[in-house]
């Protein structure tokens, strides 16, 4: 048995001009005030254009299909969420540990805000999961998260912080996603970040002692002297 193909999640063409660029910004802005009021299940791109108003056809000069309207906003959120890492963790004006909390904090408030968009998102990902740029994403966030940790622990192992990088990256999405399905408050976001923060950074403390002391291991005991 066989598994079926993914649809085709490749937008048509590009907007080169203007009114083009409107056009695609209208669609893709009509995409997500569907996606959140009516949910992945009943996403279409009839609904899509009637929102959007514009006709099917015009939508369909850009996105062959409802995926590829999916898959673009998806797209754009890892992106997003690239630049966040980057814009964050490469700061070289902070501290490791300065960053990392800031980041956390940036996180969690982000998947709060956009927790209908990320939810609504999330259940369509079956259709674009194995796409090239789904890859792409996953490797470009796990080499942001590498490249950071090799110089907040430069003591640590290659394969420590191979384990460092996906358990923080696994803990803030899962984490963030399961905190931000309920509505929060900004004192309640405020709270929630701290703590993670906090736990994250005391995991980064032990696994640099713990590289400290393999290090610059004790001195043997001697006996007396004569």
């Amino acid at each position: 048995m066989t598994n079926a193909r993914n649809p085709d999640v490749s937008s048509r063409k590009q907007p080169r001009q203007a009114r083009s660029n409107d056009l695609v910004a209208a669609i893709l802005d009509a995409a997500v005030q569907v996606l959140t009021s009516e949910g992945a299940q009943r996403f279409t791109t009839a609904r899509v254009a009637e929102r959007a108003g514009v006709s099917v056809g015009s939508l369909y000069q850009y996105f062959p299909n409802k995926a590829a309207i999916l898959f673009r906003l998806q797209s754009d959120e890892w992106r997003q969420t690239s630049a966040l890492l980057r814009d964050i963790l490469e700061d070289g004006r902070d501290p490791p540990a300065l960053r990392l909390r800031r980041l956390v904090h940036a996180f969690v408030r982000s998947e709060c805000e956009e927790a209908q968009i990320r939810q609504a998102l999330a259940d369509a990902a079956p259709l674009y999961r194995d796409a090239p740029e789904a890859r792409e994403a996953r490797e470009t966030t796990a080499h942001i998260f590498k490249v950071f940790l090799q110089e907040a622990l430069p003591g640590i192992s290659a394969e420590t912080r191979t384990v460092a990088a996906r358990l923080i990256k696994t803990t803030l999405r899962e984490v963030g996603s399961d905190f931000s399905e309920t509505p929060r408050t900004p004192a309640e976001i405020q709270v929630y970040a701290d703590a993670l923060a906090d736990m994250f950074c005391a995991y980064l403390e032990k696994l640099a002692e713990a590289a400290g002391r393999a290090a610059d291991p004790p001195l043997p005991e001697t006996g007396p002297t004569r």
